[in-house]
């Protein structure tokens, strides 16, 4: 593959990183960091980064956290406006693209080594086909997966809004939280359970049939799960339980034989006790299609920069040289 020189940038809610590419490999020694309450866009970013590099990029990459359409995109919760033909004028570069940060998720997946994944399940793999199926799963400020699909040497990710799936009752004490939940929102999702805020509304609820005890933020949330606490022990549980329904539910949608791949903030924190805390049970509790569900390799990503490396592996699709 020929080598070529791109700038690529992650904006996440709080900071924006921005490194040079060597073809679709990230120069790790070229990754800075800007914090998005000093900057009033990307493009002053941008230029600042290339002035100090002394680069010249023949491609840009920029993903974000909210939606993107025909090139345009909207942060979230900044208000920046991110455009290809000003991202275009502002480095001279003449390919130029703008991904949703779950999307620039499943482009690295084709780009990045085993020693940035965890394996949790094995599944029974059909080869290394590239054809295979991918879904990422982001749990984090919200919930949301990705699949990832290739066709005619293209990486194909289309967008979604599966966060906002209905939340299926299955126990007694799930109807109980359905009912709590509904109380404060009209249509309870699986993202009202499975993100930050919905591991401290799972909390609560603990807390509610405990008839005792204060809510707590997830950091300390997570502190207490570290000390042992028990009733933040048992809420992980049950957020696991959750994920690994979840992750089994839009699985059997997408069928995604060459793996699920887990990622977001919260995954960075509950990853390591999935297994621990019976995600693989839960993953597996589809009745007479348990057997079935086996088939799915799960892995949790643990690279911090795959946004950058799915940048990186965009660009070189678009202009022709990975196939």
């Amino acid at each position: 593959m020929n080598d070529f020189t791109a700038v690529v940038a992650d904006i996440g809610g709080t900071n924006t990183r921005v490194a040079l590419t060597q073809g679709t490999k990230i120069r790790r020694d070229t990754i800075r960091r800007f914090r998005n309450a000093e900057n009033t866009g990307i493009e002053p970013i941008l230029t600042h980064y290339l002035a100090e590099l002394q680069e010249s990029p023949e491609a840009v990459c920029v993903d974000m956290a909210g939606p993107v359409q025909d090139g345009v995109g909207q942060l979230t919760n900044l208000d920046w406006r991110v455009e290809t033909d000003r991202l275009g004028a502002t480095t001279g570069a003449k390919t130029v693209a703008v991904l949703n940060d779950l999307q620039a998720m499943g482009h690295a997946l084709a780009h990045i080594g085993d020693d940035s994944m965890q394996q949790l399940l094995p599944g029974q793999p059909s080869g290394s086909r590239r054809s295979d199926v991918r879904l990422v799963v982001n749990v984090g400020t919200g919930l949301n997966i990705a699949p990832v699909y290739h066709s005619q040497g293209l990486t194909i990710v289309p967008p979604s809004e599966a966060g906002h799936i209905s939340l299926p009752p299955q126990t007694g004490q799930e109807m109980r939280l359905l009912d709590w939940l509904a109380e404060r929102h009209d249509t309870p999702s699986f993202e009202e359970v499975l993100s930050g805020r919905g591991l401290e509304r799972l909390y609560a609820f603990m807390c509610r049939e405990d008839g005792t005890g204060t809510p707590l933020p997830a950091a300390d949330i997570m502190a207490a799960f570290g000390e042992g606490q028990d009733r933040a022990v048992r809420t992980l549980r049950l957020f696991v339980r959750f994920t690994g329904r979840y992750c089994s539910d839009v699985a059997l949608i997408t069928l995604p034989f060459g793996g699920i791949y887990l990622v977001g903030g919260v995954m960075r924190h509950v990853g390591p006790h999935l297994m621990d805390l019976g995600f693989g049970e839960a993953f597996a509790d589809k009745g007479r299609f348990s057997d079935y569900m086996a088939q799915f390799p799960v892995q949790l990503m643990t690279d911090d920069y795959a946004p950058l490396a799915g940048c990186a592996g965009h660009l070189a699709e678009q202009m022709g040289l990975v196939h």
